[in-house]
């Protein structure tokens, strides 16, 4: 699957914003909670649909299932710019919406650029319950997994970390911990 450069940028954005919601500083789960009170200001977050997307677009976090027959139509969704999307009515019958979150979607329809944000947040919302598995970047994008085809590609990952702590001016710390 292709992401457009729009939706490339906006699935980390979305996903930064669904992490930030997850903990609180004890690092207790409240995801549910923030949610709920997301919702609650929904109508007050309106003003923000046009210019980050994302941080409303969590609203509507697991309240969206997408047909299987028609996900072809998500990842055509997936690779266009933001001007060139559809009207939220192309998505009824590949959508379908939670009531509560039917509720929220009546409020944001009232907003001109209502429709234009439904069709961004179900994007959003398929990427991250469907398609994380098998997106590619768009032509130019790097990407972030690893070669199959080189061995030599595999980093040992705690190595990285250190090392780059180490840049960074932090003491590297040994492996085991009975070596000082």
């Amino acid at each position: 699957m292709r992401l457009s450069p729009f939706f490339e940028e906006l699935k980390s954005a979305y996903e930064a914003e669904l992490d930030d919601l997850m903990t609180d500083s004890a690092g207790h789960d409240v995801l549910a909670k923030r949610l709920r009170q997301k919702r609650k200001q929904l109508p007050d977050l309106l003003p923000m649909i046009a210019c980050n997307p994302e941080m409303v677009a969590v609203a509507f976090h697991d309240g969206m299932d997408f047909s299987v027959p028609n996900s072809a139509v998500m990842r055509d969704l997936l690779a266009q710019e933001p001007e060139d999307l559809p009207p939220w009515e192309v998505l009824r019958e590949t959508v379908h919406l939670q009531p509560w979150a039917a509720e929220l979607a009546e409020i944001v329809l009232k907003d001109p650029d209502g429709e234009r944000f439904l069709v961004v947040t179900a994007c959003l919302e398929y990427l991250h319950g469907r398609a994380s598995a098998s997106i590619e970047p768009s032509p130019g994008q790097p990407r972030d997994d690893f070669d199959e085809e080189d061995p030599d590609a595999d980093v040992d990952l705690e190595e990285a970390g250190a090392d780059w702590l180490a840049e960074q001016g932090f003491d590297r710390k040994d492996r085991y911990s009975g070596d000082s």
